[in-house]
Parts: structure tokens; C-alpha cells; sequence
């Protein structure tokens, strides 16, 4: 097995935009393979695996969710040499220009993201934030043959390596999901050699970033007794204290609010504490934003929780986390699955 570092290197630098989770996908599945009993692709394009459990058939089962899906750019246009673009997901334009991008169009195209240089725009300029009109892709080939090799619909995203910080730290692309995907990876490697009765559904989803589609469908067709997603939450920058943000390397979140079932919720803090595995409380008023929100109101209502891990920089090319919360997250979740017994089943009970 690979190092986490490694794991999260192969999984963040392979392309995998919304609608085009394949290369990504196929990553995951050579990793997913020998540690599942079964493996197939949804029509979403989702990808499933089953870790079959030790009760006797018919037996429960959990489903673990973690988006594939990354934030990326659309081509909306061809302009002689140049493409223009749009956001795929949730992309931040105030981080874009200066960009290395590769262009998924017949072959894979490398491309940059320029902008016209400071000397030549007016004050007023240089204090707004580019607007879409003005952001272009340049492969550096002529018009004719950048026309034969790229079509409007084409898919684009960033082109950056991992990068291992100082003290446990990894910065780059696509860590908002491929973090929460390693951590389900460690998961079932761990749960291979420990016992566990109920089945075990892990699930890479797609299209989470443009409306958490994969999730809505793969829940339904599952249809387990007990979903926990996984995604990343909101870590602290410089000088941030504010409500809402959580440190890195205290390890990951437990997701509170009317998006996750009490006892499942309980559940997750048990097994953090039995296993003396360090998680922070992170209340959510509302909708979570992530899997969970899709997975709860699937079919009748599926219980559910959410673990996240902290990430600085969410939505930009250096997004950065701390290697432990992942694995701290990997042994929360294999804890949480190995405990479930046979016969449980979250109810609601009347508070006194």
C-alpha cells in the first residue's frame, strides 16, 4: 500500500472535472480492487465497491461516500488562437490568471491562463477581479489547428503536482474530494484484517461540485440503513478564529445539525473516543453543502452522518491539509463500521 502522501498525490494530480470523473476513476479502482469483494461503474458514472460483511445474509449495510469530482473550466468558445472559458463548479477567478492548465480535447493539450500585464491597465483595472469575458486559455497552437483539437463543450483543468509542506502539511489541486477518497482507501485497508457485519458500500461519487448528483443517484440505487459522507470543511488561515473554521491536525470533524441523525452522530463520537482518536464538533444550522445533504433525503430518508477534514485554501490550486487528519479520519471511519452491530438501527426517541 502507499503512503498516504502518495495516495493523495496519485488521486489529486490525475483530471477528473465534473461530468469527466474518468482517468480519476479509473485510478481509484486500481486501488479499490483488491481491497473489495466487488467493483462496477453506475450510469452516473459513480463508482462502487462492496467489502462484504461477516453476519449471515441478508445482512445491512453502510455506505461510504466521498466525491471525485474536481472544479475545473468549460470551453465556451474559440477566438483565433485563444479559448475562452467559463467555471466548471465552484472555480475562483481571483486565483486563475497566471494558471498551467491542460485542455482535455481530442489529446490532452497543455495550456496557460494569461492575463494582459499590469503596465498596460489603467488603476482602475488593476483593483477588479477579471471578469469571464476577459479570461482565455493559450495552448500556443494556430487557430486551424487548435480547431481541429478542441470543440466547445471540452473539459479544462488545472495542472499542478502535490507538494509536501513542513510538518505534515500537502498542498495542490483537487484535495476538496481526493482527501475524503484516501481516507476511504485506508479504511478499507484496514477493514480487511478487522471484523466487521455489516456490508461495506464505498462510493466515489460524481458530480458533487455542480449539485451532488452522483450521491442522489447512488443512494438511491443502494439504498443502505446508514450513509456516512466524507468531505473537507473549512481549516484556519492566518489570524482566523472566526466560528465555522477548524484547525488543521487536531484532527477531522463530526458533522452536528439537521443534516445527520443523532445516534449516528453518537455513534461516530463513541467510536472516536474508544479508539482515543482526536475530532472536532463542527455544528451545521442547515444544509452541509456536501453528499450528505443528497444521500439524507434519498428514496424514504437514509440516516446519515459526515466526517470532514479540515483544508485551507478550499477551491483554489494549493488547498492544504494535514496528512494525520486524513488517517485520523481512515481509522474513525473503519472504528465506526467494525462496532455496528447486526440489529442496529438509528431510531428517533422522544426527548424528555
Amino acid at each position: 500500500m502507499q503512503t498516504t502522501f502518495e495516495l493523495l498525490k496519485t488521486f489529486t494530480e490525475a483530471p477528473g472535472p465534473s461530468g469527466r470523473e474518468n482517468t480519476v476513476r479509473d485510478r481509484i479502482a486500481e486501488h479499490w480492487t483488491p481491497l473489495t469483494d466487488d467493483l462496477c461503474t453506475d450510469a452516473m458514472g459513480s463508482l462502487i465497491a462492496l467489502q462484504r460483511g461477516s453476519a449471515p445474509a441478508p445482512r445491512p449495510a453502510v455506505m461510504l461516500a466521498a466525491h471525485m469530482d474536481e472544479i475545473g473550466l468549460i470551453v465556451t468558445g474559440l477566438e483565433g488562437s485563444f479559448l475562452r472559458v467559463h467555471a466548471l463548479g465552484g472555480i475562483d477567478r481571483r486565483v486563475i490568471l497566471g494558471l498551467d492548465v491542460i485542455v482535455h480535447g481530442r489529446r490532452p493539450l497543455p495550456g496557460v491562463i494569461g492575463s494582459r500585464p499590469p503596465h498596460v491597465l489603467s488603476a482602475e483595472e488593476r483593483r477588479k477581479i477579471v471578469s469571464w469575458q476577459e479570461v482565455f486559455v493559450d495552448t500556443g497552437l494556430p487557430a486551424e489547428e487548435l480547431a481541429g483539437l478542441v470543440a466547445v463543450g471540452d473539459h479544462i483543468t488545472v495542472d499542478r503536482e502535490l507538494v509536501a509542506l513542513k510538518n505534515d502539511l500537502a498542498a495542490g489541486k483537487a484535495l476538496d474530494n481526493r482527501a475524503s477518497v484516501v481516507t476511504i482507501t485506508l479504511a478499507l485497508e484496514m477493514l480487511r484484517s478487522r471484523q466487521h457485519a455489516w456490508d461495506v458500500y464505498a462510493v466515489a461519487t460524481v458530480q458533487e461540485e455542480v449539485g451532488l448528483k452522483g450521491a442522489i443517484t447512488s443512494a438511491y440505487h443502494l439504498a443502505p440503513q446508514i450513509a456516512i459522507a466524507l468531505d473537507v470543511t473549512f481549516g484556519k488561515q492566518y489570524d482566523d478564529d472566526r466560528p465555522g473554521t477548524f484547525d488543521l491536525g487536531k484532527g477531522p470533524t463530526i458533522a452536528m445539525g439537521p443534516n445527520f441523525h443523532p445516534q449516528v452522530v453518537e455513534r461516530l463520537k463513541e467510536a472516536a473516543k474508544a479508539e482515543e482518536i482526536p475530532y472536532q464538533h463542527e455544528p451545521v444550522s442547515g444544509g452541509s453543502g456536501t453528499d450528505a445533504w443528497g444521500i439524507q433525503v434519498a428514496r424514504e430518508g437514509i440516516p446519515t452522518g459526515l466526517i470532514e477534514i479540515p483544508l485551507r485554501y478550499m477551491h483554489q490550486p494549493v488547498e492544504t491539509a494535514a496528512l494525520r487528519d486524513i488517517e485520523r479520519a481512515a481509522r474513525l471511519l473503519a472504528s465506526f463500521v467494525a462496532r455496528l452491530e447486526t440489529d442496529f438501527r438509528p431510531q428517533w426517541e422522544d426527548e424528555a
